[in-house]
């Protein structure tokens, strides 16, 4: 099994992220609106995404002169509608009964269903693959741990 460790603490990261980020939008959704929230998690996001934006391209013009870029795909535009809503939702479902962790775990679920579901047909550009009976088995223990999570939290 060949690991790329850069990669896979890069993922570590960002799920990290992804957790600061619905807490910092749940509380602001919760002393404005979770429409509000999103509006400005997106709008700095936006500005922060175009100064890295920007950076980039001077580094990467500066290393490799000023090849032509090739075009993402249409639909690849459009990223930003799921995470717009990611934001709305979580921010909503943080601060009811279900709270960070739920929010989370479940959020969690339905990455995992859809990447079997993209990777198990080939959507989006990603490279198809077979799902195994041993990678179900897996997803069905990280399913019952998240259900643990959600439902018998209180009586621990």
């Amino acid at each position: 099994m060949n690991v790329n460790y850069v990669n896979t603490a890069m993922a570590l990261i960002g799920g990290v992220l992804l957790a600061c980020m619905i807490r910092f939008n749940s509380q602001l959704a919760e002393l404005s609106s979770p429409m509000v929230a999103s509006w400005l998690a997106h709008g700095i996001g936006s500005v922060f995404a175009l100064l890295l934006l920007v950076s980039s391209r001077v580094l990467r013009n500066q290393q490799n002169g000023n090849r032509e870029e090739t075009l993402a795909p249409k639909w690849s535009y459009f990223g930003g509608v799921p995470g717009a809503l990611v934001v709305i939702v979580a921010a909503i479902t943080v601060n009811s009964d279900i709270g960070l962790a739920g929010t989370l775990v479940l959020g969690l679920i339905g990455q995992i269903i859809f990447g079997f579901i993209c990777d198990g047909w080939g959507l989006f550009g990603v490279e198809k693959k077979k799902i195994t009976a041993q990678q179900v088995k897996k997803v069905s223990l990280i399913v019952a741990g998240s259900f643990l999570i959600i439902f018998f939290r209180s009586s621990i």
